[in-house]
Order: C-alpha cells, then sequence, then structure tokens
C-alpha cells in the first residue's frame, strides 16, 4: 500500500507543477524617442483571466558580473500591460537588462528579459522647431536641437548630431519630387542658389552617423524670398504713406481749424456796425440822452439812481367870453367881492384886489374895460392852478422805473 501510495504521488507531481506555473509574457518591445523609454509586452488574457499583475525590474549590465547584485524594481503588481523607464534616469551611454515576470493567485511565471542600451537602442527624434526668414534672395533656416524628457538639446548626449536640409521650389517642383539636400550639423543654415521672389519649401531630419539613426522630416514649411524692390513698388509705397499721412494728420487738424473758425465767427462775429450807427450809439458827450455802446475801455456796468418819469402836463383850453359892454351894477358888486375872496389864492391878485378897493375907497370909478381884465385874467389863473393840482394828483400814481444813463 505504502508503494502504491508513492507511485501516485510521483505520477502527481508533474502535473501539479505544470498546472502551477503560468505563461511567460510574449513580445516585449521598447518604444523610445530621444530619453523617453516605454517598456510593453503581450499578454493572453484568456488564459488567466484579468486577475493578473507585472513586475519590471532593471540592472546595469556590468553589474552583473559581480559576485553580488540587485535588481532595482519600476512597475510592481501592476495590471498594464507597459512599463515606463523615463523617471529611472538611465544613462545614455549604458548598458541595462530588463526583465518582466506575470503573477496570479500567488503563482509566478518565469522572468522574461530584454537587454537595452539607449544610445544604440533609442530613437532620435527631429528639431522641435524650424524657422525661415527672407534675407533679399536667399533663405536663413534656424534650427532647434531635438529635445530630452527634461527639454534639454539632446546634443548633450548626442555630441555629434547632424541635420539633412530638403528645399525644393514650390513653382517648379510643388510635390517635391525633386528636392535639394544640404547637410550641416550648424542650427543656422543659409540655403544657396535660390531666385528671387520665389517661394520654397523646407523639410529637415535629423541624423546620428555612428549608429547610422535617422528621425522622421519636419513638416514642410514654406517661405518667399525677397530681392531688390522694383521703382513702381516704391512709388506705391509712398503713395500709400502719403495717404495715410494726409488721412491721419492732415484731415484731423483741418477739420479742427473749420470748427475753431466758425466757433470763433459765432461768438466774436467780423461783421461790424456801420461808421454812422457806431457814431450815433457810441455819442458819449456830456449832456447826451442818446444810448451809447459799452467799448473795452469803458465800465462793464454802469450803477444808475433811480428816475422818477412824469408825464408832460396837459393844460386845459380856456375859452375867452366876449367883452361886455355895459355889465350890471350887480355884477360890479360881485366881482369885486370875488376878487376880494381870492385874494388869499395868490399875492398878485390880492394887490389888484386891494388897489381895486383902495380905488373905490378913494373914490375913483373904475373903468369897465379894466374890470373885464381884471375877470378874464382871475379866471385864466384858476384854471391853470386846477391844471397843476391835477398833475400833481397823476405823478403821485405814476410808478418809479431804473433806467442807465
Amino acid at each position: 500500500m505504502n508503494v502504491g501510495f508513492a507511485l501516485v504521488l510521483l505520477w502527481s507531481l508533474p502535473i501539479t507543477n505544470v498546472l502551477a506555473e503560468l505563461p511567460q509574457p510574449q513580445n516585449l518591445t521598447l518604444l523610445t524617442l530621444n530619453t523617453q523609454y516605454v517598456l510593453t509586452w503581450d499578454w493572453d488574457q484568456t488564459t488567466t483571466g484579468n486577475a493578473v499583475t507585472f513586475t519590471v525590474e532593471y540592472i546595469a549590465k556590468y553589474k552583473m558580473k559581480r559576485k553580488k547584485w540587485n535588481w532595482s524594481g519600476v512597475c510592481e503588481r501592476s495590471t498594464h500591460t507597459r512599463c515606463d523607464l523615463t523617471g529611472s534616469d538611465l544613462y545614455y551611454l549604458g548598458k541595462y537588462m530588463l526583465r518582466v515576470q506575470a503573477s496570479a493567485d500567488g503563482v509566478n511565471s518565469h522572468w522574461v528579459y530584454i537587454e537595452f542600451c539607449p544610445d544604440k537602442n533609442a530613437s532620435l527624434g527631429p528639431p522641435s522647431r524650424v524657422e525661415l526668414a527672407p534675407v533679399r534672395n536667399l533663405l536663413d533656416v534656424t534650427i532647434s536641437d531635438p529635445l530630452n524628457s527634461t527639454q534639454g538639446s539632446m546634443k548633450e548626449h548626442v555630441p555629434f548630431l547632424d541635420y539633412r536640409i530638403l528645399y525644393w521650389s514650390r513653382s517648379d517642383d510643388p510635390q517635391g519630387l525633386k528636392p535639394k539636400v544640404v547637410d550641416s550639423s550648424n542650427n543656422l543654415v543659409t540655403l544657396p542658389e535660390l531666385e528671387a521672389w520665389t517661394w520654397y519649401c523646407v523639410m529637415i531630419q535629423s541624423r546620428y552617423y555612428y549608429y547610422n539613426k535617422t528621425s522622421s522630416y519636419t513638416e514642410p514649411q514654406c517661405m518667399q524670398t525677397e530681392g531688390d524692390t522694383p521703382y513702381w513698388q516704391i512709388f506705391l509705397y509712398f503713395l500709400v504713406s502719403m495717404t495715410l499721412c494726409f488721412l491721419l494728420v492732415l484731415l484731423p487738424s483741418y477739420a479742427f481749424f473749420r470748427f475753431y473758425r466758425v466757433l470763433k465767427n459765432t461768438v466774436y462775429p467780423s461783421i461790424q456796425l456801420p461808421a454812422h450807427i457806431q457814431e450815433y450809439l457810441c455819442d458819449s458827450s456830456p449832456g447826451s440822452d442818446m444810448p451809447r455802446l459799452l467799448t473795452a475801455d469803458s465800465e462793464a456796468e454802469l450803477c444808475c439812481d433811480k428816475l422818477t418819469i412824469c408825464p408832460e402836463v396837459l393844460l386845459l383850453d380856456i375859452h375867452v367870453p366876449p367883452p361886455l359892454t355895459a355889465p350890471p351894477s350887480e355884477l360890479e358888486q360881485d366881482s369885486g367881492k370875488h376878487i376880494r375872496q381870492d385874494s388869499g389864492d395868490s399875492g398878485i391878485y390880492s394887490t389888484e384886489g386891494g388897489s381895486a378897493q383902495q380905488g373905490r375907497s378913494g373914490g375913483e370909478p373904475i373903468r369897465r374895460d379894466q374890470e373885464v381884465d381884471s375877470w378874464q385874467t382871475l379866471e385864466q389863473v384858476k384854471m391853470e392852478a386846477m391844471g397843476r393840482e391835477s398833475a400833481d394828483e397823476r405823478d403821485l400814481d405814476e410808478g418809479v422805473v431804473d433806467v442807465c444813463v
């Protein structure tokens, strides 16, 4: 029985080892550009499902000659089928050994190895930038070096870096089937044998002759060459510059001058009054009651006192009755009395009244024609007195007006 158990155990052991092994990663490939390195591999997911993980390690090849060495891990227990080695700071001129292992449910596959030398195996990139500048009938080409992972120049790692320049005339060879070639290690190249006022296209490639590494070409860039400026073009430039000068300088100045003239003529008109009207308005002789204009030397404002305007006094018409030839005696007495009563109104009439009374007291008779004249004079004086009183009353009703003299 013990022999039979031993036979079964020996028979089942190889089967267990086969089931415990995982398939190895296949087709290890390095995707490189300048100093960027990415390791990729293939894995069949149908064999183990999605639970598999991968581990990537590397070591410098010269260390493997020692008795003891240690691998440096990059990607551990990763589920991706690629691993970025750019951050590992691999020396560009060194040689390294890379290995990959698959793991699933505590079971590991065998390691798969690949040798990598960046200087020999890493791809070279094209120039990072190309600029064209016309110099008369030539073209200056400015080339910027390819950049590494730290944005530095690749000439730090590849000192003998050259460039191949392809250029062609766009009018003669639109597709660039027969370009001209210029090889140079300089970053500034002047293209020869060009025609004036012609379009040329340029493509550039990076080259490393030691390992015969070449990059892809840059996108075509085109630029037109220059030459001697023709006379008609010089005249056209002069005409355009004069037009712009007129529009930008002279026209606004003319518009401002016209606006100033209109404003000045509006505020200070140039048309003057006739000479005879100015003499009449500017009459400043003493005692002149004519209105006058204020001149620049006169005062801007004159202060005036109040002036009272009185209306014209209207005299009443007095109708003189015809002379009486024989007034009655009663009329003489009444007139004598009337003269004596009105003697208090005026000193002149009181004198006449006194003389009349004196004439009577003296016993001298008064002539009738004198009595008629006295009566007419008395009536006229009374009417004038009444007219003055009415005028004074009207003066009190009139308003007070301020005027300037």
